[in-house]
């Protein structure tokens, strides 16, 4: 069998390198062979992935003991990478030795799919496959994901009463630090509010943090909340402090809200009278989730794509070999690799593997229920503009992306004005669009690039423009756990 052990590069398995997020795959088996003589078999897996066209290990479980029915423990954590096909094989052996070396224990069976499969499906079994291609006997393989990112994001609304005078001529002109204390002992700066001027009363505006951000995701976590008087030339006046959890905090809303004294150690020590230096209130305090494009993809939306293909004239016939529609048995045309170089990513989010494939001018199926992608694939510019650009700011408001890619050697400037990174799109009647919706790219940057370069480019906005219409409706993702 062609397995190596050569380890996988850091940024695949729980690394902190940039990626769009981590998944966590768990692993079991049911029904698997008995390869033991006088007991059963001792079962445990093995996880590759495809690098560079070679299967590396990137984990393996513990063994389950004469189990032929193992729910292992180990978890498998992965960079999840949208715009990426990702392979990955399960592979079951049964331990005979203490060896490492895969050849010396009896294979039980694996399976292969792409790691959007297993996100798409959210929990997936099936069949485990022999070497000769095969059933494994009735052995099965289950398959789970989850995200393992904290996504949660805390609201505070904060106010202060009765703080300490700390101007000559004036009241004070107060704010708030917030400190979250560090492996290490020290406390670390997350957040600081504005300045309210002259005034012992301050109410601040409304603030959201990411809840990893100020008590890495533990509500039991102490913090600390600092108020000073705001001075212009730096020197600013420590007025008191107060400690509390996120826990505490959540107490509040908008019924009631809960109150922390403010504390100055220094007085506290000079004065036998000293109570406090004010309070510190927190109005409210809302913990929420900020839903990434993976939760909607376990919550179940599926990706909808479909094909509008450019048939206009100036392609050429397409018996010609100079035509970009020319279909040469020893190569694919720039329209076959453009499909290909998308659907091969689209398809693990798509149940049922069909797409379809439209002539321009052709209707967009009515029924707009979960999220479509459509591909355009044209050789030249566009010459209704403004029809084109109103059609654009309208379907931004509906759940929907389009890619284009420009094929030939025509100039694509006007397809570049398509694309909102720059600039936002307006409609010809001045309306703007709710959110850029269109990636464009010209495939005659990628002719001489890997096939799977070009998929990166023109998938890399789409999660987050899938994300942004759910959230524009506020929208959360099919049995969403609550924060």
């Amino acid at each position: 069998m062609a397995y190596t052990l050569t380890p996988a590069p850091a940024a695949l398995v729980g690394s902190a390198q940039c990626c769009v997020c981590k998944v966590e795959l768990s692993v079991s088996g049911q029904n698997l062979l008995d390869r033991d003589v006088t007991s059963k078999s001792d079962p445990f897996c093995v996880v590759f992935m495809d690098i560079s066209g070679k299967w590396s290990e990137i984990g393996r479980t513990e063994t389950a003991m004469n189990n032929l029915n193992p729910v292992f423990a180990k978890k498998f954590v992965v960079d999840y990478h949208f715009e990426e096909v990702q392979k990955l094989k399960f592979a079951l052996f049964d331990q005979d030795k203490s060896s490492k070396q895969l050849y010396e224990h009896d294979f039980l069976g694996e399976f292969s799919c792409t790691l959007g499969v297993i996100v798409s499906s959210k929990k997936m079994t099936r069949p485990l496959i022999l070497t000769n291609g095969k059933p494994a006997g009735k052995g099965t393989i289950m398959i789970s994901a989850q995200e393992i990112s904290d996504n949660r994001v805390i609201t505070l609304s904060m106010a202060g009463r009765k703080l300490d005078k700390k101007d000559l001529f004036g009241k004070s002109d107060p704010y708030l630090e917030f400190y979250k204390q560090e492996e290490d002992g020290k406390w670390m700066l997350v957040h600081r509010t504005e300045v309210i001027k002259n005034t012992l009363d301050p109410v601040w505006k409304p603030f959201s943090t990411p809840l990893v951000s100020l008590c890495n995701g533990d509500v039991e976590k102490t913090i600390k909340i600092l108020c000073y008087d705001y001075d212009n030339d730096g020197g600013h006046d420590f007025i008191g402090e107060s400690q509390t959890t996120v826990a505490k905090m959540s107490e509040a809303n908008n019924s009631m809200e809960v109150e922390f004294e403010c504390i100055n150690s220094k007085k506290q020590k000079k004065k036998k009278n000293y109570k406090n230096s004010g309070i510190i209130v927190v109005k409210s305090c809302k913990v929420t989730r900020d839903y990434s494009f993976l939760d909607y993809i376990l919550g179940g939306c599926q990706l909808m794509f479909t094909v509008g293909i450019d048939f206009t004239a100036s392609n050429g016939s397409p018996r010609d070999a100079s035509s970009l529609h020319y279909i040469n048995s020893m190569e694919s045309n720039e329209y076959l690799a453009a499909i290909w170089a998308v659907g091969q990513i689209i398809q693990d989010y798509d149940s049922d593997k069909m797409f379809p494939a439209l002539g321009f001018g052709a209707q967009l199926p009515p029924d707009w229920k979960q999220y479509f992608i459509l591909l355009i694939i044209t050789d030249g510019v566009i010459s209704d503009m403004d029809e084109t650009r109103h059609a654009i700011v309208q379907a931004a408001k509906l759940p929907m992306s389009i890619i284009i890619i420009g094929v030939g050697n025509a100039d694509f400037a006007a397809m570049e004005f398509l694309d909102g990174d720059n600039r936002v799109l307006r409609s010809y009647t001045g309306e703007e669009a709710t959110r850029d919706i269109v990636q464009f790219v010209p495939f005659r940057e990628f002719r001489n690039a890997p096939k799977e370069t070009l998929a990166k480019s023109v998938l890399a906005e789409l999660p987050q423009q899938v994300v942004q219409y759910f959230k524009q409706r506020n929208l959360p993702p099919v049995n969403s756990d609550p924060a």
